[in-house]
């Protein structure tokens, strides 16, 4: 993908006294005392708003939080506590803005932030007046939201149509390079991980990848489902019953391209879905009736983890177990362990989605991983093999 970036942009000299807009995801989870439970979004931010300072330009920031109701702005919707904390990350006063579609005062080497963006009315459906509004605030746009590059909103497409110059920020930039190069441009073989409790809800993506990959492993409740689909009893696991033509349609892919998903030999039963309830290692054809599949076995996940470790790129979006209680936490373990040989032996490695980044971290592999993406929904529509709208603008105005 070829877009502008702020840092070339930034190298050139090109934002000295210019007034910058950039688009970031602060969206952060708060307690019920409003107090910020996790930064990691806001940590990512910091690099490009601290690039465009040092810069010399004027910045403005700007980000969505919740989901508000535009034209219906509540103090729940506020960025004033994620103001205050950006500024103690970047060193310097940070004012808050309202109303500030019509206009905004910004010296260089200043920044402000814009209050929540989606409480503008027309945001969502990417309103072309409130999108050049945006746009006559700026001369350079930046966008840096990799999260809600999915999203076809006035702040993130729309803005970017009109303004004089569109760029990434280096957190979108990265996260572009990466999935580009995890996907489209991958080393092979090409090993996918998908796991999750439902096969409706990744079946896009099984299918996307199916065409791409050398190997796909699927783990949770669709593994069950394809396990039903190769005859396995599966007893009371979760599964979609329904849904296995569809995994046989991606068995079909895989075989017709000389690919293929590795069935487990083993898997960890229990007979509740409880950490202390009465647990086994089965052989995959001796689930019995009264019991659920709630992990991979030791076998499996040995054999899982060699072709792991012979990859030259995996991409990693979902656990194989339930990895948050002990005793059905080892598949993921091994796998997770796995990926981090396989990168540090040269394969290119991407997580992404939430419970695998909460893996990555629970198995203290986030520093033996290529790259940890943010995107949440963009990441996954990316692996859908969607065109994200946020990243398909800025490569036209590039």
């Amino acid at each position: 993908m070829k877009v502008k970036t702020l840092e070339a942009l930034a190298k050139s000299g090109a934002l000295r006294g210019r007034r910058v807009l950039i688009r970031s995801d602060l969206n952060a989870p708060h307690d019920a005392e409003g107090r910020i439970t996790n930064e990691a979004r806001l940590v990512a931010s910091v690099p490009a708003i601290r690039m465009a300072l040092d810069a010399g330009a004027a910045v403005m920031v700007t980000s969505h939080r919740g989901r508000p109701t535009e034209g219906q702005f509540t103090p729940e919707d506020s960025l004033a506590g994620i103001a205050r904390r950006m500024g103690e990350l970047l060193g310097c006063e940070m004012p808050l803005i309202a109303d500030w579609v019509d206009g905004v005062k910004v010296e260089p080497g200043h920044v402000v932030m814009l209050e929540n963006c989606r409480c503008n009315v027309g945001e969502k459906k990417c309103d072309e007046a409130l999108s050049k509004k945006y746009a006559a605030l700026c001369d350079v746009f930046v966008n840096d939201a990799f999260g809600t590059a999915h999203r076809a909103q006035a702040s993130t497409v729309g803005v970017a149509r009109y303004a004089e110059v569109a760029c990434a920020g280096p957190l979108m930039a990265a996260e572009i390079d990466a999935l580009t190069k995890a996907v489209e441009e991958a080393a092979h073989p090409l090993v996918a991980i998908v796991g999750g409790s439902k096969v409706s809800t990744k079946l896009t993506i099984l299918s996307n990848l199916a065409e791409k990959v050398d190997q796909l492993i699927v783990g949770g409740g669709i593994l069950n489902t394809f396990l039903l689909a190769a005859g396995k009893p599966v007893g009371k696991s979760l599964c979609e019953p329904d849904l296995i033509d569809e995994c046989r349609r991606v068995l079909d892919i895989l075989a017709k391209k000389g690919a293929s998903l590795p069935m487990p030999v083993d898997v960890v039963v229990a007979k509740a879905f409880a950490e202390d309830a009465e647990h086994r290692v089965a052989d995959v054809d001796d689930v019995r009736e009264d019991e659920m599949i709630l992990d991979v076995g030791p076998k499996t996940a040995a054999m899982l983890g060699d072709l792991l470790r012979n990859a030259g790129t995996i991409v990693w979006n979902g656990p194989v177990g339930v990895f948050e209680m002990a005793p059905y936490a080892e598949g993921t373990k091994a796998l997770a362990d796995a990926i981090a040989e396989a990168t540090e032996r040269g394969a290119f490695s991407i997580a992404g989605g939430g419970d695998t980044v909460a893996a990555v971290s629970k198995f203290g592999v986030a520093d033996r991983v290529s790259y940890i993406s943010t995107g949440g929904g963009a990441f996954l529509e990316f692996l859908e093999g969607k065109k994200l709208p946020a990243v398909a603008i800025l490569e036209e105005r590039a």
